[in-house]
This record gives structure tokens, sequence and C-alpha cells, in this order.
């Protein structure tokens, strides 16, 4: 299974490419000055958001793929939109969201998706078995993976993953609740008041 060109771009492109997208966003928070603007309860909502596509990736890292795996996959990609739909909502109420940071969100939503879409196809009988379809049981035990991925490979997105995923969301929500004096939403936020948040880009008409 490791050998297969589907999981290395799994393992070595993918996952990587989500890990520099999540930094990237928040950098553009940093730049927006997230503390005085949407403050600390945006930070809680990235904060949320992470515990909710992070419990399936680390599944899925250490745990064989089986139906139950892939239905917690697509819960969590449903409740991490619907939670990304409400960070936007409250986004654009105080702060400035740039075209970059509207691009770094696009990454953000989809990358997930495009993994699951992979995970699916490498494991087609227990995707369908979830719908009662194909020739086997839909198998629901949690149960440690039969090739376990490469110890370095755990360690090094797990210290990634700690070091430039949460802890700066975490050193964004203290800056935040410093900056505020305790408060989770700013004054700029409670009021409402205009942002210079850019429109969406959409793409060029043909022609």
């Amino acid at each position: 299974m490791l050998s297969d060109p589907t999981v290395l771009i799994l393992m070595y492109f993918i996952l990587p490419l989500w890990l520099i997208a999540g930094f990237a966003d928040w950098l553009c928070h940093r730049a927006s000055h997230i503390e005085t603007t949407t403050g600390p309860k945006e930070s809680l909502i990235y904060l949320l958001m992470f515990v909710e596509v992070r419990i399936p990736l680390l599944a899925g890292m250490f745990l064989d793929i089986n139906a139950l795996i892939i239905s917690a996959m697509l819960v969590a990609f449903i409740v991490h939109k619907a939670t990304a739909m409400w960070d936007a909502s409250y986004a654009t109420t105080a702060r400035t969201v740039t075209p970059l940071e509207q691009h770094v969100h696009s990454f953000l939503e989809m990358i997930p998706l495009m993994g699951i879409v992979i995970v699916v196809s490498l494991h087609w009988s227990q995707f369908l078995a979830l719908f009662g379809m194909g020739s086997e049981p839909a198998k629901f035990a949690l149960v440690w993976k039969s090739e376990p991925l490469p110890v370095a490979y755990i360690v090094t997105m797990l210290v990634v993953i700690l070091l430039f995923e949460l802890l700066p969301y975490i050193e964004e929500f203290i800056r935040g609740y410093r900056a505020n004096g305790g408060r989770l939403v700013p004054d700029k936020a409670r009021r409402a008041e205009p942002c210079q948040t850019t429109p969406p880009i959409m793409p060029n008409a043909p022609g």
C-alpha cells in the first residue's frame, strides 16, 4: 500500500500542502490585526475547525481505513464546512479579508475534500459498503493499521502540526484575549463596523 503512487501523493503532497495553507492563513490573520478586529472569538472558531479535521486525520494515520473511518471523515468535512461558513460570516463584520486570504481559504476548504476522495478511491469497497453495496460488509471496528506509516513520517507530521498549526493559533487566541482585556469579541466587532473586506475574486469572463 505504501508504494502506491496515490498513497504517496496523499502523504507527501496533499497533507503538506494543507499544513502550509493553514500556516499561511495564520499569517494572513496576523497581517489583518485579528487581535483588535474580530479578536479571540475568531481564533476559537479556528481552533474548533482544527479539532474537527485533525481527529479524522489522526484516525486515518493510525487506524485501518474502513466504513467507520470513512463516515467519520465525511461527517467531519460537512461539520467543518458549516463552521467555516460561520467563521466567514463573523470575520467579515470587522476584519479585512484580502484576496490572498480568500485564495488560502479555497485551499483549506478543498484540500480536505481531495484527501477524502483519495481515501475513498483507495478503499472503494468499504465506501460502497456504507450504502449496502459491494461485495463485502461494512466494517465499524477501530483497528490499528495492518501496515503502519513510517515512524519518521508520523513524528515529522505531528511535530509540524504542533509547531505550525496548533501553537500559532493558540498564540493568536492569547494575543487577542490580552488585547481585549479578557473579552472574546472586540468593540469593533460588537459594533459591526464596516470593514474593508474585498469581494471574492471572480474569474475573467470568457472572450
